[in-house]
């Protein structure tokens, strides 16, 4: 079995828990499953919603799917990378509230990257992801 992930937050630092993520994670050995970036395409269709929130709810289900593929759970998330296109802090609960729903408790270290554009002209949200692949014994 899995030891806790340990979430860093050194006293020295701001709080970022305000924020829904840790500055760190201590994790101990074992297999780390690194996921290229979500981004708001579905299997079986090219349509891509025009909303930021309804690309980040598309994510947040792509990463739970990678979370299965390895029997994981959110509180196995390691990190979270999430580029956002034209990023203002006015878009925030567009990200967040999908973003913390799909989380929970979990506060994984989390960089969020303001980029000019994505892979594809309508896409505006992209979440890579190192997640721990659970110890199945």
């Amino acid at each position: 079995m899995n030891t806790p992930l340990v979430r860093l937050n050194p006293p020295a630092l701001w709080d970022s828990t305000g924020n829904h993520h840790s500055q760190g994670t201590l994790v101990d050995t074992g297999p780390l499953a690194i996921f290229s970036g979500q981004i708001a395409a579905q299997k079986g269709t090219d349509h891509v919603p025009a909303s930021l929130r309804e690309q980040t709810d598309i994510v947040c289900q792509n990463l739970k799917h990678c979370l299965d593929s390895i029997g994981a759970l959110p509180s196995d998330i390691v990190s979270l990378r999430a580029h956002i296109v034209d990023w203002t802090p006015d878009k925030a609960a567009e990200v967040f509230e999908p973003l913390v729903a799909f989380l929970g408790d979990t506060m994984p270290a989390m960089t969020g990257i303001g980029v000019s554009a994505l892979f594809s002209p309508e896409l505006r949200i992209e979440i890579e992801m190192v997640a721990r692949v659970p110890d199945r014994t």
